[in-house]
């Protein structure tokens, strides 16, 4: 196989790639940290300028990358050296925090349980330990079948980083979608064994941070949220309050709600706001449980009405486009800065054709 040096400028560094692997690949393989998110050529995150060489730039949606500026940038996720290929990127690298190479790595399936409507609980025992953040995710190889080839799908860890070889993944079942409703819901099973790589991801907890945090999940946009609750929580990685906002069409649609209330009663600061969009609170008492224990609502509707202002606060919201896109609205109209609001948006592959959502406002 043909392999290629990709220099990464500023740094000057100069590292190996082959042929048939993504340029953000072989950087992340080899300790260069380049900027990064959905790594499927839809969020526009890792786009780089292109000095010098030769690039196949692949799935890389038109949305995220015009027809314009194919001449001059590339997608690192994406591009495929097709000769020695000079680069420039963006690193914004924070120096507090740990980079972790990715790797390849074999788990054998421990737990597969349903959580939720169309959710499911996949846990997951690695062959050896591997660091990474708070907040990360991995890539888990879906194998070939009469459906298609074998493909990737990346799901968020919602374990703390210190479980170093037990990860958990949230999963939602999405109609016709190889990863989950081709394989995590139909043929997967307790005691196999699947093939992952990582850690991957820039969307982390601060660790050290001292604002008070302002954390929203939507649907398994819960799972980063978990993990960096936890490490906060449960490792003191974390000097602030917490407020962590779960939205959810009504309370079927939730999951570890118990885990997290059990984090509140134990840890003072940490504040759990479980939010129901067609639930109504009579509903909710009909059933014999506690009204007063959910907000009601869309989750960015809750936020607007718990909090007059969030100015020095920081934001965490992760979750589909739409609900990322209107809760960066409302922390914006309640005071809280661009800079301070960090964001994963979770694309499916639908997203590759109509391009996702994106926002001028803050560079992913």
């Amino acid at each position: 196989m043909t392999r290629y040096t990709i220099t990464v400028e500023p740094l000057g560094r100069e590292i190996e790639c082959d042929e048939d692997q993504t340029i953000l690949e072989a950087c992340l393989r080899n300790g260069v940290w380049l900027p990064h998110s959905c790594t499927h050529g839809t969020c526009a995150t890792c786009k780089s300028e292109w000095l010098d060489g030769e690039v196949d730039h692949g799935q890389a949606s038109s949305f995220a990358l015009m027809d314009f500026e194919r001449e001059e940038k590339l997608l690192t996720c994406c591009a495929k050296p097709r000769s020695d290929v000079t680069i420039e990127a963006d690193l914004d690298v924070d120096e507090d925090l740990e980079v972790f190479p990715v790797d390849d790595y074999t788990g054998t399936v421990t737990v597969l349980e349903d959580i939720a409507t169309d959710t499911r609980r996949l846990v997951v025992e690695l062959d050896r330990e591997m660091g990474f953040n708070a907040g990360q995710y991995m890539k888990l190889l879906v194998p070939a079948c009469a459906d298609g080839p074998e493909v990737d799908r990346t799901y968020s860890m919602a374990n703390p980083p210190t479980q170093t070889r037990t990860l958990e993944f949230h999963i939602r079942k999405v109609e016709g979608g190889r990863g989950s409703d081709g394989w995590v819901f139909k043929d997967l099973a307790v005691g196999q064994q699947i093939r992952l790589s990582g850690p991957y991801g820039r969307f982390v907890l601060k660790t050290g941070d001292d604002r008070h945090g302002i954390m929203v999940g939507g649907g398994t946009g819960l799972a980063p949220m978990k993990s960096m609750v936890r490490h906060a929580l449960e490792n003191g990685e974390y000097e602030g309050e917490l407020t962590l906002y779960a939205g959810g069409r009504s309370r079927a649609w939730l999951y570890d709600v118990d885990v997290f209330r059990a984090l509140e009663e134990e840890h003072e600061g940490f504040t759990f706001r479980p939010c129901l969009s067609d639930e109504t609170p009579e509903e909710v008492a009909a059933s014999g449980d506690d009204p007063d224990r959910y907000g009601y609502g869309l989750v960015t509707d809750v936020i607007a009405a718990d909090h007059d202002k969030l100015s020095g606060c920081a934001g965490y919201l992760c979750g589909p486009p739409l609900m990322v896109e209107s809760a960066l609205k409302v922390l914006m109209s309640k005071r809280l800065f661009p800079r301070d609001i960090y964001r994963e948006d979770f694309f499916n592959e639908a997203d590759k054709v109509d391009g996702g959502l994106k926002s001028p406002l803050i560079k992913r």
